[in-house]
């Protein structure tokens, strides 16, 4: 099959060599009067291959395009977008196309690229003056699946993973702007090139971090860019290292969020504070430009003086209280009032409120105040010594009971404790509910009071004579029988109720003539006993009893006498056992018969 085209293209080329020729001759191409035609039309026709890059010069304009003379029968069209500044493009200037078609089938015309034309030549620069490692500057042109496409010449390719040390949320924020890499990879056979500005920045801040460490100095200031904000504090780009602005170091006021005071981007000026060349690590402060406000405290806030100030923060253990701007000072819960009890302080106060305090102490080094409410108060703790001296008698309501006493409220703000011990004399009380609940008015006695402390001890029983100094041992001597009723059984013996409140130790060897394994084998919990009593001891408040020695009947010995001796005297009367004496009539509950009935309203209390 015929190609017409190339036909023509041909014909083109032998009228443009027969041009060429006549041009040559005057050039003196011709060589022992023979002319080289070959050699030269063998080059002419290499240089207009499809895909060759041609110089041609601009010789029009046609709507938004160029038109480009390379040498050929027909011009070509070259869009003005394919050129970097096309209004700078005048008739007559010379560039560089590259030959895509000899012929454009829709025109005729020959069509030219001076992109592409700029590509190749770029490309040929790059692999001839760059290598990998090498630092490139060029263009982000546009957003690619996986990163930006930067133009240094050629298109590159800048990986998202490699734009920065700390990767961006977007990318196409640098769509536009110059960007200045390193050179990853070069691929020659697919013409492909991969850049890390990332690896620049690491390369830079590492040199830069060096000439830092060694030109500063603790107590130096410097100036840095703040690069991120966290809870503890913010992060400063002194130029190549990032030093640490911690929150408490910010200012000498209250700081809840390092945002309160710097912002990311912002460029501050701080005071290096500590470094350490090891971790490569630095301390600033930005508080430490200006003088410490405690340097004076002593002078400013005295010891015990009053001064005003404003409730910034509540804490479960007490409040903080502003002075001024960078004085801060704690009143502790316990400081707060002199009679309440106080389970958290906004039972008391607020936040924002504006309080009269008293300096209770001051400690520099660890920059604390102590700071009391309360002590702006008369102590009404002063007063309770004059209203309540030890031996006042007074009527109190039970305000709250505990294991160990019951709180007895003698005036609003001031309780008094009613310890377990001191409610009887005589009962065994294992926990404070059995005599008392809340609400229950009481009377007691005044025991003692601890300003310190702030205590006051009551005390029921003391209202009377104790009954173990004559009641009880006048109406309960050794050797008399008496009745009670069994109220507690224990491995070791029985307890013998002989009256609300006085109990009597019924011991295991005292059951019976027979040996006892087990009390519950001889009497049971709520049994009626009739009981000898066999001794009264004052100084432990016990009584001891004897059952197997009132079923003998002997009522008439044993004033005093230990067991063992009474045991001695029956073996004496000669036999095992005395006889049998005359059974008695059943005393009485709480005595003998001829001593009439012993209760409690026998004993008889002292006032």
């Amino acid at each position: 099959m015929v190609n017409y085209n190339l036909i023509s293209r041909i014909g083109a080329v032998d009228s443009d060599a027969d041009a060429m020729i006549r041009q040559a001759l005057g050039a003196g191409v011709f060589e022992d009067g023979k002319v080289q035609m070959d050699s030269l039309l063998e080059k002419e026709i290499q240089s207009f291959t499809k895909g060759s890059i041609l110089k041609g010069q601009v010789v029009g304009k046609a709507g938004d395009d160029f038109v480009v003379e390379v040498g050929l029968k027909s011009e070509g069209l070259i869009d003005k977008a394919e050129f970097d500044n096309p209004e700078d493009v005048e008739i007559g200037d010379t560039v560089e196309v590259l030959l895509e078609e000899l012929e454009d089938e829709e025109d005729g015309t020959i069509k030219l690229s001076k992109r592409k034309a700029d590509r190749i030549r770029g490309w040929e620069r790059i692999l001839q003056t760059k290598k990998e490692g090498d630092v490139v500057e060029g263009k982000a042109m546009r957003k690619i699946k996986g990163g930006l496409l930067v133009d240094i010449g050629v298109p590159v390719f800048l990986p998202a993973s490699q734009v920065d040390i700390r990767r961006p949320g977007d990318i196409g924020e640098y769509l536009g702007k110059t960007v200045r890499a390193c050179i990853l990879k070069i691929d020659e056979e697919r013409r492909n090139i991969v850049i890390s500005r990332r690896k620049l920045i690491e390369v830079e801040r590492d040199q830069a971090k060096s000439k830092l460490l060694e030109s500063i100095k603790e107590g130096d200031m410097v100036t840095g860019t703040v690069t991120n904000i966290a809870d503890f504090g913010a992060f400063i780009d002194l130029g190549g290292l990032d030093g640490l602005l911690h929150i408490t170091d910010m200012s000498w006021g209250r700081v809840n969020h390092p945002s309160e005071v710097v912002q990311v981007g912002q460029q501050v000026q701080v005071k290096v504070l500590q470094i350490n060349h090891e971790r490569e690590k630095i301390a600033l402060g930005l508080k430490q430009k200006e003088a410490s406000p405690w340097e004076k405290i002593e002078e400013k806030y005295p010891v015990n003086s009053r001064v005003k100030g404003k409730v910034v923060n509540l804490v479960t253990y007490g409040a903080f209280v502003q002075l001024e701007e960078g004085i801060e000072g704690l009143v502790h819960i316990s400081e707060m009032s002199w009679t309440k009890r106080i389970n958290h302080p906004s039972e008391v106060i607020n936040v924002g409120d504006e309080i009269e305090v008293v300096v209770l102490d001051i400690n520099r080094d660890k920059q604390e105040i102590s700071l009391g409410m309360k002590q702006t108060e008369v102590n009404p703790w002063e007063l309770v010594s004059q209203k309540y001296p030890p031996g006042t008698i007074i009527d109190g309501v039970v305000r709250n009971l505990a294991n160990y006493g019951a709180f007895i409220q003698i005036e609003p703000g001031v309780d008094g404790l009613l310890h377990i011990s001191d409610m009887s004399w005589t009962e065994k009380i294992a926990h404070p509910n059995e005599k008392y609940k809340k609400g229950d008015t009481v009377r007691c006695v005044v025991l003692d009071i601890d300003r310190d402390k702030q205590r006051v001890g009551l005390g029921v029983k003391q209202l009377t004579e104790d009954p173990w100094l004559h009641a009880i041992p006048e109406a309960y001597q050794p050797g008399m029988v008496v009745h009670g009723a069994v109220t507690k059984i224990t491995n070791f013996g029985v307890f013998v109720e002989l009256e609300p409140g006085l109990e009597g130790l019924l011991h295991i060897s005292e059951l019976s003539d027979q040996k006892v394994e087990n009390p519950q084998d001889v009497v049971k919990p709520g049994d009626q006993l009739d009981v000898k009593i066999l001794r009264v001891d004052t100084g432990e408040r016990k009584i001891g009893l004897s059952l197997k020695r009132a079923q003998w009947g002997d009522t008439e010995r044993g004033h005093g006498a230990a067991p063992a001796a009474e045991a001695a005297e029956e073996e004496s009367e000669g036999g095992d056992r005395a006889p049998a004496r005359k059974p008695r009539k059943k005393p009485s509950r709480g005595g003998m018969d001829d001593h009439g009935a012993l209760g409690t309203d026998k004993i008889k209390m002292k006032p």
